[in-house]
């Protein structure tokens, strides 16, 4: 286990080291090789604009994009108006001095119509273009993150593998029998099947409950029928004790009516001792 831990650990500090994502980096990789030389030439501007991307930010690359679409807008208008001024200028000053046809300029004014149309047209599969790289780079953007902070978890894993195998090995080396209760220190199987034994005894246990929980109202209806059928069998108990009673006594006094009712008595007492056995109560 541990030295799987390393491995993992190794396998992943190797993946990391070749890729670490800059977008500065990545713009040289589509950056034309004119662009790439003629920006080292112009050292000054190259490097600071390199740190300001290389430290960018999401919304700070966003407020500069503004600020240069602004800025280049302002630049484009000056240079047609520099160029349309030149151009003016040249042709009132030329020896001897241009004159335009009327027809001249409506066929520049069509080609110019012409041209704005496919401008435009480039202008919209640009922008178009530009949203789907934007909605790309923002997924690929947080991908990157969720993968940065995996990579951080991933980081603390193995030293928390190795701190909880330690444990595991701690914990199995001081384990000592139960001093009363042998079966608290089952291992974790006999243990899971110790408890699965208990709780299909308890499940049987339960099935027994129910069913005599279900058998009381019909045990206690014959409870009660038993009773009802005992008290006149007490009541003649008692006359018949009574009885018993009176004939001794008679007996004791003398008499030739004592021992009919000895033998009387004597039949009663065998009659009730039957009926009890019958009905399962003591006299």
């Amino acid at each position: 286990m541990a030295s799987s831990a390393a491995e993992a650990s190794a396998t992943l500090a190797e993946l990391q080291k070749s890729h670490s994502l800059k977008i500065i980096e990545l713009s040289d990789s589509i950056r034309p090789k004119d662009a790439q030389s003629a920006q080292k030439r112009s050292s000054g501007v190259s490097d600071a604009s390199a740190d300001s991307v290389e430290n960018a930010t999401p919304a700070g690359l966003e407020a500069d994009l503004i600020h240069y679409k602004e800025l280049f807008s302002k630049l484009r208008f000056s240079y047609v108006e520099q160029v349309t001024k030149e151009k003016f200028l040249r042709a009132i000053t030329d020896n001897p001095p241009l004159f335009v046809e009327p027809s001249e300029t409506a066929e520049l004014e069509a080609q110019l119509v012409e041209a704005k149309a496919a401008l435009k047209a480039q202008k919209l599969e640009v922008a178009e273009l530009l949203a789907r790289l934007d909605e790309r780079g923002r997924q690929l953007s947080q991908r990157y993150e969720s993968i940065h902070l995996r990579t951080t978890s991933l980081h603390s894993l193995p030293t928390v593998i190795a701190s909880l195998e330690s444990t595991i090995s701690t914990l199995q080396h001081s384990q000592t029998p139960h001093p009363t209760n042998p079966a608290l220190s089952l291992p974790l199987p006999e243990t899971l099947s110790l408890l699965h034994s208990r709780k299909a005894e308890l499940a049987a246990l339960d099935a027994q409950i129910a069913a005599l929980q279900t058998a009381i109202p019909q045990k206690t209806r014959e409870l009660e029928r038993l009773q009802a059928e005992l008290r006149p069998l007490e009541t003649q108990k008692k006359a018949s004790v009574a009885q018993a009673k009176e004939a001794r006594r008679r007996r004791e006094e003398g008499g030739g009516v004592g021992d009919e009712l000895e033998e009387r008595g004597r039949w009663l007492r065998a009659a009730e001792k039957g009926l009890g056995g019958m009905l399962g109560v003591e006299g």
